[in-house]
């Protein structure tokens, strides 16, 4: 390592302002920081000392993502073995069946976007951040496994452009970069990424289980007829809460994986990187709008409006999105209040789409979009209740001394 340390010290001055390569100093830089720790130090006040930087950050939140990401392949290989009549297949076959789905749409998303990073980062010449480390890994896994690879290219394209770089860059964007590449394609290919036929990897068309209709637990409840009792229609189609729990069913890669997603959340919340406030708060969101649902008679509204709470809980991509998607730094609320607000909001919003618009039964994408144009106004409005009774406090304080000084 001194040996290479040495090396990259020697090329630094090609780098530096006038060297030959000036131009492309971002790329040594974040090859520089990848490597090795920076060694330049913050000149004048306020000195803040801590072990957690960007790169730390950023890559505790790859590693939080491993769990959703492993059991996204695994679920993909099982799907894929199930529709296509493949038996006594193990678990190893499984994870590498779903390896070879599900990897080259990380590698597309990873390739296509870095690059435009970098492409960016040259231009404006400012650092390459971290952050696209995250970005490339959690966009993939809001999609299904048989998304086309230039729909994941356009994506990811989107998103990095549009969600991101037209902001200023990591730090100034107001949408979560992920989410908006997932938005545009929702809007513009909605057959390619949501209804029934999204996890028919199908080898032999003539050669599917008879009955297979590839229908996720979203599109399962959105239909169901008025009146049923939403649990047992459900059951009836083959999804217990147990099966949604564990994640065994079709969806996109990574919101399945409930359990998976609970083993990030206690990564991210142990290492200070994800605020437990707003997870907490979609949670709480969540119940409150569910519980306030099943109140009203199933004779008049969707039966919809009677699923459960722990139902919505493991439904879908909820835990996936309150976990990585609502949490994250820069589109979120920044205040402690705020957070609690925010992520409420969420989670009643996400009910609220889910019932009222079978067009849209997941609710957590549009949810989370439309509180991060929010969390700005959440934050102001908290700290301009929290300087009132800061003036208020002082006021008071002041007169008691004025009366105090008089006696």
């Amino acid at each position: 390592m001194k040996f290479l340390l040495k090396q990259m010290e020697n090329i630094k001055p090609l780098f530096m302002p006038g060297g030959k390569l000036e131009k492309l100093y971002p790329l040594f830089e974040a090859q520089d920081t990848f490597l090795f720790t920076p060694a330049e130090t913050t000149r004048h006040a306020p000195h803040i000392r801590g072990a957690l930087d960007t790169k730390r950050m950023m890559i505790t939140v790859v590693i939080a993502l491993i769990p959703p990401f492993l059991f996204g392949m695994f679920n993909a290989g099982q799907q894929y073995h199930y529709v296509n009549q493949i038996p006594d297949m193990g678990w190893l076959d499984h994870l590498w069946r779903g390896a070879g789905i599900v990897l080259p749409i990380v590698l597309v998303s990873y390739v296509v976007g870095g690059t435009l990073e970098v492409l960016f980062s040259i231009i404006r010449r400012h650092d390459i951040n971290e952050g696209f480390l995250v970005t490339g890994l959690l966009f993939p896994l809001t999609l299904p496994p048989t998304i086309p690879l230039w729909q994941v290219a356009a994506g990811i394209a989107f998103g990095v452009v549009i969600g991101k770089e037209i902001f200023g860059g990591t730090g100034f964007n107001v949408l979560n970069p992920a989410l908006t590449a997932r938005a545009f394609l929702f809007f513009a290919y909605p057959n390619e990424i949501s209804g029934d036929g999204i996890w028919s990897v199908v080898k032999d068309p003539e050669n599917v289980v008879e009955g297979f209709t590839g229908a996720t637990p979203l599109g399962a409840a959105a239909v169901a007829p008025r009146g049923v009792n939403i649990v047992e229609y459900l059951s009836e189609q083959g999804f217990e809460w147990w099966t949604m729990a564990v994640g065994l069913t079709g969806g996109s890669i990574g919101e399945t994986a409930f359990f998976a997603c609970l083993i990030g959340a206690v990564i991210l919340i142990v290492s200070g990187v994800g605020s437990w406030r707003i997870m907490a708060g979609c949670v709480i969101g969540l119940f409150i709008g569910s519980t306030l649902l099943n109140r009203l008679p199933a004779e008049t509204y969707s039966s919809f409006t009677q699923l459960p709470f722990h139902y919505h809980l493991v439904y879908g991509g909820f835990a996936f999105g309150a976990v990585y998607m609502a949490t994250d730094p820069v589109s979120a609320a920044a205040t402690a209040k705020g957070k609690w607000i925010y992520g409420v909001l969420i989670g009643i919003l996400v009910i609220i789409i889910r019932v009222a618009n079978p067009a849209f039964p997941g609710g957590v994408m549009l949810a989370i979009l439309f509180m991060n144009v929010m969390a700005p106004v959440i934050d102001h409005y908290v700290l301009q209740a929290h300087i009132r009774t800061r003036r208020k406090k002082a006021r008071e304080e002041s007169l008691t001394y004025v009366q105090t000084q008089e006696r």
